[in-house]
């Protein structure tokens, strides 16, 4: 490894270690216990896995779970890539270290994994339900996320952009899912 690289692994090394304690230090002043969106986060991330387990079609479960599993991955991957680009933040999280992690890891995947459910019930198009359920989300959910400071948008990011991210990221996890699906019915053949 050349010098210089190594000097510049270096700085990118001690600035995110920085930047790791100033957010630390955030939190524990303004997003800690004290704060009521910090208990209104707590809420957000458990009620939904509750009310998922209770509701769950446990014979589809499986379905049902990597299908949802798969959003929450792509949802976070974007929230992260997202949150280190500037594009938003969370001013109130659980921990320093998992920005939105209510949101990305339950409150929507939950919701996405329901509408799964609901349409392979009543045998119902996904694709039409998945999008009237990101323009929920994008268009009456996150601008109250973002009235009560729990999102802060920026750099020209608009609830258009959050619904089109919604729906790109279900149709990614449909298809996933649908490729798995495919592969398990070629092999039992």
């Amino acid at each position: 490894m050349k010098e210089e690289q190594l000097k510049q692994l270096n700085k990118i090394r001690s600035m995110t270690e920085e930047v790791h304690q100033f957010k630390y230090e955030y939190w524990t002043t303004f997003s800690n216990f004290g704060a009521w969106q910090f208990w209104l986060d707590i809420l957000l991330l458990i009620v939904p896995l509750i009310v998922l387990f209770i509701l769950i079609d446990k014979n589809k479960m499986l379905l049902l779970g990597f299908f949802g599993l798969n959003y929450h991955v792509w949802l976070s991957y974007a929230t992260s890539i997202a949150v280190s680009l500037g594009l938003w933040e969370y001013p109130y999280q659980i921990a320093p270290f998992l920005p939105g992690v209510s949101f990305s890891a339950s409150l929507i995947p939950v919701c996405f994994i329901l509408l799964y459910q609901w349409t392979l019930i009543h045998k119902k198009n996904i694709f039409l339900y998945a999008v009237i359920l990101s323009a929920i989300i994008a268009f009456v959910l996150e601008p109250i996320m973002v009235k009560i400071h729990l999102l802060h948008l920026f750099k020209g990011v608009n609830y258009v952009h959050l619904f089109l991210l919604l729906v790109a990221l279900f149709i990614v996890s449909k298809l996933i899912t649908n490729l798995f699906l495919w592969l398990q019915e070629k092999e039992t053949k």
